[in-house]
This record gives structure tokens, sequence and C-alpha cells, in this order.
């Protein structure tokens, strides 16, 4: 289907939609307030604030509001910064003053609306908070709002390749990109800038951080035009670009004959590529790097370490305020399965703590919010809050890879907000030290923090494959600019905003959401153990798909027990990473949280859990529910038939209908295979193959 005919779809527009409201008093109420909007800024993002608001205003209340250069008395919207307008200061008062970067003030005097901030980007974000408090049924007559930003970087990362594929995308093709070229559609790539800015987003990077042969020219004048064209577009959006670069970039492209970091021709060469970055890109935000790991380049070629790689391609940008967001994600992926001593929870601490200190200033560290791979259960990354003279920030993963690939529901906030929560008991057990202090960069008082994403969007006419998978994303960018927000709140926030205000339409479909975390958990696999997909396109159960397998992703199952002894006393040790409370709990049979259990500890299946279930009753039990509550989800949604978009209905019945079946051939899958394991049949009789 092409763009100009999806643009008008309703699944295309998503949460920026601007539903009417339904309520015909407060329609016109409200359209009589919001008879014209004002900016003497002459700035191109607040000009695109205005067009915001005449458009989603226009759309929810029936109104047609002039845009205007100073305003009338009363019933309008005055926005802009503070230095530009002097009506603004007036109403604003003191609440500039306690404005964060970005941050936006909202408040009625009268008749009048105004939306001040210090940035033209902070105007931006107040207009799609005032546009997203109107359509939650918010009364414009008494708005008093001050926000800001709790993280300074909130980052989406595109995993595009040139040739049009994206790794782990499940939702079409690039939209950047096409055989083999940048080739885009613009008004699509403003329509995605458009909504990453309405939940406050602010940095992407275009390309995958597996750069291939001709991504790796990117840093080059061959094709820096068409990468400053798209800048150009995210820019009108307070979006900065970055690029994901090659490690190995001066010999694949500029001929040397080593990468080596501490090599004076190589940080030369990258010196360079800086300057024409920065001739081209006013503004570039920096580059995003994989190195050593998966086979990708990086300093370990040299005998150099992460610190030595780092801080040579900090040094090219400095100059130029740009950073370097260096990936964690360093293992060894060719492991002996026979070699049990080996862990690759483990190889994220051992790599980067004892370069605690050693990185410049303009290096973010991006650490995963687990140790191993965006797995539906994992602990948190012992490695958040243990480099206190480090910047870091977290990374997730907005895309499906392990929970379902957009083909099953799974709204991810719920797990997010475990990991943000998580006290990581840092600073002791006296000072509260959660893992969203750790990553904003007050724990420690860094200059960056924030969070990095790995994008769920491809080309597909509602963005995401699955229309609810939208969820995942606007849920990203709020818990990104407040990550005290609750998931419940986030999921009524988007359900009313994308598919109305009908009270039964938003009390199913965040109940839906609500449910599906746990509801994926309880059909595949179960107690922390990870993984038990299938190898390489990770869809689907394989119990032991990756068991026997270079990749270090183990459940050891035999016909005694399950789960990985990650222990001091008779394991890896991986539990020593922990601060204080935290280890001695994950140390502890007694004291692990079941959830976690198979994690760190191997155990018999008659082990019996916290719930009073053994861990083998438990697999039966979650299996033998998960998928009855996958059916009932679809059951749920059949009663919106009439009540939603008639395409965005059938599209997510029948992805519900697919998980519904996909649902059994996991229970069945898992159920089999450790009846046949362990040899003890399910209590209540149900059928195991």
């Amino acid at each position: 289907m092409d763009q100009k005919s999806s643009k008008d779809r309703f699944v295309y527009k998503a949460w920026i939609g601007y539903q009417a409201i339904g309520d015909a008093a407060l329609r016109k109420r409200e359209a009589e307030r919001f008879r014209w909007i004002a900016s003497s800024d002459n700035d191109e993002t607040v000009r695109a604030a205005v067009s915001e608001l005449v458009t989603g205003i226009g759309s929810m209340f029936g109104a047609d509001p002039q845009a205007e250069k100073h305003g009338l008395a009363e019933n309008g919207i005055i926005l802009g910064t503070f230095q530009q307008n002097d009506r603004l200061r007036e109403i604003c008062g003191d609440a500039a003053i306690r404005l964060g970067a970005d941050g936006f003030v909202i408040r009625t005097s009268g008749a009048v609306t105004a939306i001040g901030a210090h940035t033209a980007a902070g105007v931006l974000y107040g207009a799609f908070h005032l546009l997203r408090l109107l359509a939650h049924g918010r009364a414009s007559t008494d708005l008093d709002v001050i926000e800001s930003p709790a993280n300074g970087l909130r980052m989406i990362n595109q995993w595009d390749n040139i040739d049009g594929s994206i790794e782990r995308g499940y939702a079409g093709q690039s939209i950047f990109y096409r055989e083999n070229a940048i080739s885009f559609s613009l008004e699509r790539i403003r329509d995605y800038a458009r909504l990453l800015a309405s939940v406050g987003l602010n940095a992407i990077s275009i390309n995958n951080v597996n750069v291939h042969k001709l991504e790796s020219r990117f840093v080059t004048k061959e094709y820096l035009p068409q990468i400053a064209e798209l800048a150009s577009i995210f820019r009108v959006y307070g979006i900065k670009l970055f690029l994901s670069i090659n490690f190995a970039s001066p010999i694949e492209v500029g001929g040397l004959q080593t990468a080596d970091p501490l090599d004076p021709e190589v940080r030369g060469w990258w010196r360079e590529r800086a300057a024409e970055i920065y001739e081209s890109i006013p503004d570039f935000g920096g580059f995003l790097v994989k190195a050593d790991s998966e086979n990708r380049p990086g300093p370990f070629t040299y005998d150099r370490n992460h610190a030595d790689g780092a801080n040579m391609l900090a040094e090219a940008l400095e100059l130029y305020g740009g950073v370097i967001i260096w990936r964690c994600f360093v293992y060894n992926c060719k492991q002996d399965w026979r070699d049990r001593s080996t862990d690759r929870a483990r190889a994220a601490y051992d790599h980067f703590m004892p370069l605690d200190g050693a990185f410049k200033d303009n290096v973010i560290l991006q650490i995963k919010n687990g140790p191993m791979d965006f797995q539906v259960r994992e602990p948190v990354s012992p490695l958040l809050g243990a480099m206190k003279r480090t910047n870091q920030i977290i990374e997730l993963q907005i895309s499906q890879e392990y929970t379902g690939q957009q083909r099953h529901l799974c709204y991810l906030v719920p797990q997010w907000k475990s990991v943000l929560d998580f006290e990581t008991f840092a600073k002791g057990q006296g000072e509260a030290s959660p893992v969203r202090r750790i990553v904003d960069g007050s724990a420690y008082g860094r200059p960056y923090g924030g969070f990095a994403a790995v994008s769920n969007i491809g080309d597909d006419a509602n963005w995401t494959g699955h229309p609810l998978a939208q969820a995942n994303l606007y849920g990203y960018g709020r818990l990104a600019w407040n990550p005290q927000l609750s998931s419940e709140e986030i999921a009524e926030e988007w359900v009313m905003q994308t598919l109305g205000s009908d009270e039964a339409v938003v009390s199913n479909v965040c109940g839906m959401l609500m449910e599906s975390l746990d509801i994926y958990e309880s059909y595949t696999a179960p107690l922390g153990v990870g993984w038990m997909v299938s190898p390489n396109h990770h869809y689907g159960p394989s119990v032991d798909g990756y068991e026997y397998d270079k990749w270090g992703t183990y459940h050891f199952a035999d016909r005694y027990g399950i789960g990985v002894d990650r222990t001091v006393k008779s394991g890896t040790g991986y539990t020593s990473q922990y601060f204080g409370g935290n280890a001695e709990v994950y140390e502890s049979l007694d004291r692990c949280p079941d959830e976690l259990l198979l994690f760190f500890h191997h155990v018999p299946y008659t082990h019996v859990l916290k719930s009073g279930n053994s861990v083998i009753q438990h697999i039966y039990n979650t299996h033998f529910e998960g998928a009855d509550r996958a059916e009932k989800q679809a059951a749920a949604w059949r009663l919106l038939r009439n009540l939603v978009d008639e395409e965005m209905y059938a599209q997510v019945e029948a992805r519900l209908l697919e998980q519904a079946e996909h649902a059994k051939e996991w229970r069945d899958t898992i159920n089999t295979y450790f009846y046949r394991k362990s040899g003890i049949a399910d209590e209540l009789g149900r059928t195991i193959y």
C-alpha cells in the first residue's frame, strides 16, 4: 500500500489521530476556549507545535483555531519560549525557574492557556502534553502543569539495514532504506518524528548496530547529504540524529592498514570524519558503537580495551559537543556448551567494571536491562549502578524479539517499570539508589544519562505490525520522560488517545494490556530460565534449541532437575556481582524469588516453591493456564467489535487468534518435554503428550 493512502488510515495515525471527544457539551465549551493560537517565536520547532495544536484541537473539538502572531485578549493559546514573549513570562511567573532542560509550563490565566519553555523543543513537548490532557478529558480551565524530563538522553535505536531489512524487525521493511540506497518518504519520516516527539524522545540512531559494508560509508561525503536531509526533518521535532559505526572503518572505508585506537593515523582519520559530519549536520548527536561482540570488530583485535576504543572516538567528537554511546553487550559467543564455568551473564560486568573512571566524559555506556538478552524474565543487570564514575544509560528492547515478535500481545511497560524501580543498593542500605536514579545520572552526579531502546516500527501501515504494540513505543517514551508513571496510567493514556474514551473500550483494552506480559510468560520459558526458543529467528518453542549451542543460553535440564547454578558457593559466582542485600537474596535458595529461581539455581523438579507448588507442577499449571488466558484475550477483544475502527478491529483479532493457537503449541511443547524428562505426571491429570 502506498504511503499517501496509508496516511489517512486510522491505524497509521496511532495515538496522534486526535479522536473526536464524545461529550458534545464538552466539545462545544472547549472549542469556544480555543479560537486562536499565537506565538511570536519564528522557530520552526515552535511553528510545528502551533501546527500540531491547530490539527489536534480541530479534530477533538471541531474547532477552527486561527494562527495569530501575538494573540487576542481571551479564548486562545499563547505559546513560545520565555525570552521571546513578555506575556508568557507574565502568565507563567516563577515557574520558569523551576524548569529543567526541555521542560515546559502549561497554565491557564482567565480564558487564555499559556505554554512556555526555555527551548523550542520544550514548547513542542508542552503542546503535545496539552493535547494529551485534553484527549484524557481534562478541562482546560484550571491547568497548572510544570514538567521536565527525568532523563537527558531519550533515544531510539533503529536496527535498519540499507537493503531495506530490519534486524529483529516485525513490522515490515525500513522506512529509511530500500534496495541498498537511502530512500524515504519525507511525509512518513516527518510523521515518525511527530510520534517520537509526542512522547518526548529526543535522539535517534538511524542504522543497525551491526554495521555492514555500505552502511560503514555513512560517515563519508558519499552519503552525508542524504543523512543531513533526514537530520533536518528530525531537527524540527527536537530530535538529534546519531549514526551506528563500524569500528574497522579506517580499514574498510579509509584504506588504512589498521584500526588500532592508539594509532595516530587512525585517530586522525576519525577526526577528519567528524569534521565532515559536523559540516553537514551541525547538531549531529554522535556515534553508537557495538564492538568486540558477536563477531563485530573492536579494540580487542589490537590488545586494547574498551576505554581505549571509546576514548579515541570521543576525542574526535568532543570539539563539536558529540558523544560516544558504547554498548556493553560484549560476551564470548563461541563458548563450549560442555564448559560449565563460563557464564554469559557475567560478561558485561567482567568486561567493563574494571574500567570504571577510565572513560572520557563524553562517553556513555549503554547497558541492557538484564545480563542476558531481552528475555521475558531475567534479573536486572548488576552493571547498572556498579560503575560510579562512568556515564551510563539503560538499553531496552521495544521490538519484541523474545516476547512474541509483535504477533503476540505483550505490553512491556510493567517489565520496564520493575527494572527501573529495582533497588540496586549501590549507595548502601541507607540511601535509595533505584535503577531509574542510576540511569538518569542523579545518583552519582554524572553529566549524561538516560534511555535507549530498539525500535519496533517498520513500513507497515499501522507502524508496529500488531496495532496494540504501538502501546510499547508510546510507553517507552513516556517512561523515558517520567519513570515514575505507572504502567496503568500509561496504558490508559495510550488507549484514550488511540481508541477513544468509550468506557468499555478503555476498560477492556487496558485490562488486556496489563495482563499480557504475565500471560506470555506463563506459556513460555518458566521461572526465569529464559530462551527455549527456535534458534536464529527466535519465534516459537524449542526447549533444547540453544542447549548445545555456542551462544551460552542454557537451562541444564536433566532427569533430576533444571536451572543454572550461578551462586558463589557452588556455581559461576555471578551472584557476587550484586550489592549487599541483592547478592544475599539471589545466593540463597530459600530467599531467591520464585520468578528468578532457575536463573540462579539448579533444583530438583520436586523442589517446592513459595507458592506451595513443586517446580514441575508450576510448569504444568502455568502453561495450561497461560494458553487458556491467551484464548480469553481474543474473547475480550470480540466484545469491542462495533466500538473500534473496523480495520483496527480486524488486524488485532487476527493477531490474537494466532496468539491463542501458538500459546497451545508452547504449552504442549514445554509440558511434554518436562514430563518426558522428569517422568513426573501432572497432579491434575490433564493431557500431556
